[in-house]
């Protein structure tokens, strides 16, 4: 899968660029707060219909404008998608080809992306907000029911918490109700457990190989699914915290609780790895989702490095791009500076690069 044309007008401080790219790396380079990531930004947007950083759509228009466009030309074997979007502040519009989808669902699949930005080499050692988030993004690339069901998990939990502050007012009437969403709860909520166990499992699996290989040996890495419920069990613990769940006015226990534990030779990283452990953890999670994106969707995705070379040290940069370059898949980079070393080095890899100022994104020929 490749990446062969990309269309921004008013995304993030880019109003207008029109960007060729090749089928192997692509370089941007630039000072900081140039556009850099923005571009990376709207590629992953046509993939998965949301931002890596940005909570709200709104955040992507350029300012004082009131709709930004992105649209990519995407090539899979002999088939050629066009994957436009249109954002407005308080909704957008997806198209495939030419014509209007409305459900998120249709739009997964026309582009696989794996991105990876210095805030991804926290994800062992921070929140379980933010694992659960990288779980949910991979899986609904992955499995378009996947995000079906998520969908609906959250929209009955957000009726059930509803209820929930009603009983707290009405001296718990609403009984009946609340069986009927907590039925709809388990329901979802078993499907997704099922899902990011084997996603986790099989994750853990190519992770560990990748950890391995990268320190020659001496860390074995394992990722554990730590679900807060069990399928067969969700019901009866939403039971036995029904009285307490009443009083918090919201639903305490379920998949919106999960976890990832990350072990390096059988200790908590959280606790005990040291950052460059965790960060060569991280890197080892993100090629993983490459393989796993292959071997799940039978194609390479397009792996987009925001910023990250300068957060790594030479021996894991150099591992990373012998990697990309023997997986033989298209790959778009930011950097800091393209005269640089490692840009130099990249440069000679037979790749194309653009600097990017003030929002202008132009090739340049080094």
């Amino acid at each position: 899968m490749q990446i062969q044309r990309v269309l921004l007008h008013n995304f993030r401080n880019i109003e207008c660029a029109d960007v060729g790219l090749d089928e192997g790396l692509n370089i941007f380079f630039g000072d900081n707060a140039q556009g850099k990531t923005n571009f990376l930004e709207a590629v992953y947007y046509a993939a998965a219909s949301r931002s890596h950083r940005a909570s709200r759509d709104r955040e992507l228009i350029m300012t004082n404008e009131k709709l930004a466009r992105v649209k990519v030309q995407v090539k899979h074997e002999f088939l050629t998608t066009d994957i436009a979007m249109e954002i407005e502040k308080d909704s957008k519009r997806m198209f495939v080809n030419g014509l209007q989808i409305k459900r998120l669902g249709e739009l997964f699949g026309n582009l696989f992306c794996v991105i990876f930005s210095p805030e991804d080499l926290s994800l062992v050692k921070s929140g379980p907000g933010l694992r659960r988030r990288f779980m949910d993004m991979e899986l609904c690339q992955l499995y378009p029911a996947y995000y079906h069901n998520l969908r609906m998990y959250y929209k009955v939990m957000k009726q059930r918490n509803n209820l929930l502050r009603d009983m707290a007012f009405n001296q718990g009437r609403g009984l009946d109700t609340l069986d009927v969403w907590d039925e709809q709860l388990v329901s979802y909520g078993a499907k997704l457990i099922d899902t990011r166990a084997r996603f986790v499992e099989k994750l853990s699996s190519i992770a560990c190989k990748n950890q391995m290989d990268i320190t020659g040996g001496k860390e074995k890495l394992e990722i554990i699914y730590k679900n807060n419920v069990d399928s067969d069990g969700f019901l009866e613990k939403l039971i036995k915290t029904r009285n307490y769940d009443i009083i918090k006015k919201n639903t305490s226990v379920g998949v919106h609780k999960d976890d990832m534990e990350f072990k390096i030779n059988g200790k908590d990283a959280r606790i005990y790895a040291s950052q460059g452990q965790s960060r060569t953890a991280a890197l080892s999670v993100k090629l993983a989702q490459v393989t796993l994106t292959y071997e799940e969707r039978g194609c390479m995705p397009v792996l987009l490095l925001d910023d990250l070379l300068s957060e790594l040290d030479l021996s894991r940069q150099r591992y990373l791009m012998e990697r990309v370059k023997g997986l033989g898949l298209q790959c778009i980079i930011t950097l800091t500076g393209a005269e640089s070393a490692f840009g130099e080095y990249l440069s000679e890899q037979g790749a194309k690069i653009f600097k990017v100022t003030e929002g202008k994104i132009d090739e340049v020929t080094v």
